[in-house]
C-alpha cells in the first residue's frame, strides 16, 4: 500500500511539472512594471503593449485573444501588458486614461495607439505589418514584383536619393503603416513600365482584384505631402468594387455603400470569387459617379449582420444577396433573386435612385386590426402614424414585463377615452415606461413626459393642455 501511495505521489509530481497550455500562452505575453518597463521595452524592435486593470470587463474579454495572438507572433512581434492598478507611474507617463489601452512601441519609444481590430486575426494582421521597417527598400525590378504580388494593396514611392519627397514619403509610411504596405526605391526607371517618369508614388491594387474595368496601378505625381498622399490613397486604394471585410468595413461605410454577399473566398477560389465580382463591376460601372459606392463580401463572415439587420435567412443557395447601407444608417435589401446577367441588380439600383425602394426596418408585423382608441405601433408603421404631421400623438414605449408599465396601463386607457386626438401604444423596448408627446406641425421636437409614481388622468391633463386644447375629462 505504501508503495502504491509513493507511486501515486510521483505521478502527481510528474503531472505538475508540465505547464498547462494556457500558462504557456500567458508567458508569451511579457509582463512589464514600473521598475523594468524602460529597460525591457528597448530590447524589442516592435512591441504591442496592453495597459489594463484586473477588474475591467473589456480587459478580461480581450485577454484570451491577446494571449493567443502573442503565441502566434512569438519571434516576430512581442506582446506585453502593464497592470495600471499597480504600475501607476508607467501608465500615467503614457497617458493611459481608459482600459484596455493598446499602444505600439518601437525600441522602447511610443509610436502611437493601436487602432486595429481586437480579435486574434485582426491583431495578427495589423502587427505583422508593424514588424520590420516602415517602408521596404526595393533595389531591383524583381524586388518590386515580389513586393506587389501580395494579398493586399501596395504603395511604392520612387524618389531620387536624399530628396525631400523621399523624406516626406517615409514620414507618411511611419504614420500609415498600420493600414497600408509601403516600399520605396531610388531607381526611378522602375516606374517606366507604368508610364511614370520622374519622382512619383505607385499604388498597386491587389492582384487578386485585377479586372478590365479599371487600372491595376494608379500613379501619383503631384506635390507630395503627408496630407496629399493620404488623400490619394483614400481615393484610390479600394477601386470600383473592393472586398469588404471586418477589418476595413468602418473605412468603407463612411459613404453610402452597396454590398453583394456570396461565397467569396480569395484564398482558395479566386476565379469563383471574381465570377460574381465581375458582374457587380459591370453594373457598378454604369452607376459610377452617382454617390453610391460598391463592394463584395463573404456571406458567412457577415451572416449574423445580414440576418439581424436586413432580415435575410440562408438556405445554402449559391446566389448572392445585395444590400445598401447609407452613411446615415438607412438600410435597403434586394428581395428579387440575383440574376447572372446583372439585370436584377440594375433594377434594384434604379428603384433606389428613383426613390421607389422601400427602406428595410426590423419590425413586428403590422396589426391586422388596429381600430381601438389606443393604436398599436410597430417599426413598420411608426412613420405613418406617429410622424403624421396633421396629428397630435402621445406615445408610450413599454415592455410587457415592466411592473411600472402594468401600473400605468389603466390610467393610460382611461386617458385615451377622455382625449380626442389618437393616442399611441408602442411595443418598443427602451427604458420603461417612457412617454413622448409628438405635436402636429412639430414632429422634429417631441416633448418627453416624465412619469411620476402617482401619475393619474388629471396629471396627464395638466401637462397636455398647453400642447393640446382638445383634452376634456369625462364628468
Amino acid at each position: 500500500m505504501a508503495g502504491f501511495v509513493m507511486y501515486l505521489l510521483a505521478l502527481m509530481c510528474a503531472w505538475g511539472s508540465f505547464p498547462a497550455a494556457g500558462a504557456a500562452r500567458s508567458r508569451d505575453v511579457l509582463e512589464l512594471t514600473d521598475a523594468d518597463f524602460d529597460y525591457l521595452a528597448t530590447e524589442h524592435e516592435t512591441m504591442l503593449v496592453k495597459f489594463y486593470a484586473p477588474w475591467c470587463g473589456h480587459c478580461k474579454k480581450l485577454a484570451p485573444d491577446f494571449e493567443k495572438a502573442a503565441t502566434k507572433l512569438k519571434g516576430t512581434v512581442q506582446l506585453a501588458k502593464v497592470d495600471c492598478t499597480v504600475n501607476t507611474e508607467t501608465c500615467s507617463r503614457f497617458g493611459v486614461t481608459g482600459y484596455p489601452a493598446l499602444k505600439i512601441f518601437r525600441n522602447g519609444r511610443d509610436t502611437g495607439p493601436y487602432d486595429g481590430p481586437r480579435s486574434i486575426e485582426g491583431i495578427l494582421q495589423v502587427m505583422k505589418r508593424q514588424s520590420g521597417p516602415d517602408s521596404v527598400l526595393l533595389e531591383s525590378k524583381a524586388d518590386l514584383q515580389r513586393f506587389v504580388n501580395h494579398y493586399d494593396a501596395s504603395i511604392v514611392g520612387l524618389f531620387a536619393p536624399e530628396s525631400a519627397g523621399l523624406a516626406e514619403f517615409l514620414k507618411a509610411a511611419g504614420l500609415l503603416r498600420e493600414q497600408f504596405r509601403f516600399a520605396h526605391s531610388t531607381d526611378l526607371s522602375l516606374g517606366q513600365e507604368y508610364n511614370a517618369t520622374g519622382e512619383c508614388v505607385l499604388l498597386f491594387r491587389p492582384p487578386r482584384l485585377s479586372n478590365k474595368f479599371e487600372d491595376s496601378v494608379v500613379v501619383f505625381s503631384d506635390f507630395l505631402t503627408i496630407t496629399s498622399l493620404r488623400r490619394f490613397i483614400r481615393d484610390n486604394i479600394f477601386g470600383l468594387v473592393p472586398h469588404l471585410t471586418a477589418e476595413n468595413r468602418e473605412r468603407l461605410r463612411v459613404k453610402d455603400l452597396l454590398t453583394v454577399y456570396y461565397d467569396l473566398d480569395y484564398v482558395h477560389n479566386v476565379r469563383g470569387s471574381n465570377y460574381w465580382r465581375n458582374r457587380v463591376m459591370l453594373v457598378a460601372s454604369k452607376f459610377r459617379g452617382r454617390g453610391l459606392s460598391f463592394s463584395v463580401a463573404n456571406r458567412r463572415e457577415f451572416e449574423t449582420e445580414l440576418q439581424e439587420e436586413f432580415g435575410f435567412g440562408f438556405d445554402g443557395g449559391e446566389l448572392p444577396v445585395a444590400t445598401i447601407r447609407t452613411r446615415l444608417g438607412q438600410k435597403y435589401s434586394m428581395r428579387e433573386e440575383f440574376t447572372r446577367d446583372g439585370r436584377s441588380l440594375e433594377r434594384f439600383l434604379e428603384d433606389y435612385f428613383s426613390g421607389r425602394l422601400k427602406r428595410y426596418i426590423k419590425s413586428e408585423p403590422v396589426p391586422e386590426r388596429n381600430n381601438g382608441l389606443i393604436k398599436v405601433v410597430v417599426a413598420e408603421s411608426f412613420a405613418e402614424i406617429v410622424e403624421n404631421p396633421q396629428k397630435d400623438v402621445l406615445i408610450l414605449f413599454y415592455s410587457p414585463l415592466c411592473q411600472h408599465c402594468k401600473k400605468l396601463e389603466p390610467v393610460y386607457n382611461q386617458l385615451a377615452s377622455q382625449v380626442l386626438p389618437p393616442f399611441v401604444d408602442l411595443s418598443f423596448k427602451c427604458n420603461f415606461p417612457t412617454i413622448y408627446f409628438s405635436a402636429a406641425g412639430r414632429k422634429h421636437e417631441p416633448a418627453r413626459y416624465e412619469v411620476q409614481n402617482d401619475t393619474d388622468v388629471e396629471h396627464f391633463g395638466s401637462v397636455l393642455k398647453p400642447h393640446c386644447g382638445t383634452f376634456s375629462p369625462t364628468k
